[in-house]
């Protein structure tokens, strides 16, 4: 229901419709997100970049360390984790990139945002937390205000899923993808405080915003923004909190 939207998925693809703000594609691009949080004051909230490039031939493997990511500017679930480059298939790799290079993943759910992000590659440094891998703490933010975190673990080994409040009681939901919700807590992270306040901050002049945080050894690092919470398709379990969250969000026309 776009003339009177009431879940947070209607209210979704309502804000593709209605929602524009051209601060958001630059904050869609992981490049230009960069200046956007610089700006902001956290730019020690930035992971180190080894090179941004236009062209995969122009990517020199031998010139980037042992461990490190590469992932695409303009879009999302484009990346390749290298924990050692000795054992990548590199010629594999760069037919990959190639094709995220030629991807224009607006036409995929129209979300406006991407569509003017130029296409790029960014080789950054490998972050791992004490588990070995990395925890994602995404901050929900309505109206400039986060109102929940969703937490994953174990992406690569047991993917778990939970929604907690800003004081971390887990919140009894969960989303279609995932389904259960799991009753043994995710720890706490030590800087919970200074990602609800980065967030609010970065979260200030958009009606809605995920932003993403990792916490690695006592440092906070702004991990990106998304505006259109999975594409756009985002649907809760049990149903009753597509309608809570949904009311979170006051829209603004």
């Amino acid at each position: 229901d776009l003339e009177n939207p009431s879940t947070f998925c209607e209210k979704l693809n309502w804000y593709k419709l209605f929602g524009h703000n051209p601060l958001m594609t630059k904050c869609a691009d992981k490049v230009g997100v960069r200046d956007y949080i610089k700006e902001k004051g956290y730019e020690n909230c930035l992971n180190e970049i080894y090179g941004v490039y236009s062209d995969v031939d122009e990517i020199n493997i031998d010139d980037l360390p042992e461990r490190f990511v590469l992932k695409a500017a303009h879009g999302t679930h484009m990346q390749i984790i290298v924990k050692d480059k000795a054992e990548i298939n590199w010629k594999h790799a760069r037919r990959l990139m190639k094709s995220w290079l030629r991807q224009d993943i607006y036409w995929r759910g129209r979300e406006w945002v991407y569509k003017d992000v130029p296409h790029r590659i960014i080789a950054e440094k490998y972050l791992e937390d004490s588990t070995g891998e990395l925890a994602d703490y995404k901050f929900f933010c309505f109206n400039g205000c986060p109102k929940f975190v969703q937490v994953d673990t174990g992406r690569f080994s047991k993917h778990i899923r939970q929604y907690y409040d800003l004081n971390w009681n887990l919140l009894e939901f969960n989303d279609v993808e995932i389904k259960k919700i799991y009753e043994i807590p995710i720890k706490k992270p030590n800087m919970l405080e200074n990602m609800f306040k980065i967030a609010t901050n970065l979260s200030d002049p958009f009606q809605f915003v995920r932003v993403d945080f990792y916490e690695v050894f006592g440092k906070v690092y702004v991990g990106e923004m998304t505006f259109f919470d999975g594409g756009g398709s985002t649907q809760f379990t049990p149903a009753k909190w597509n309608k809570i969250v949904g009311d979170y969000w006051k829209l603004l026309s």
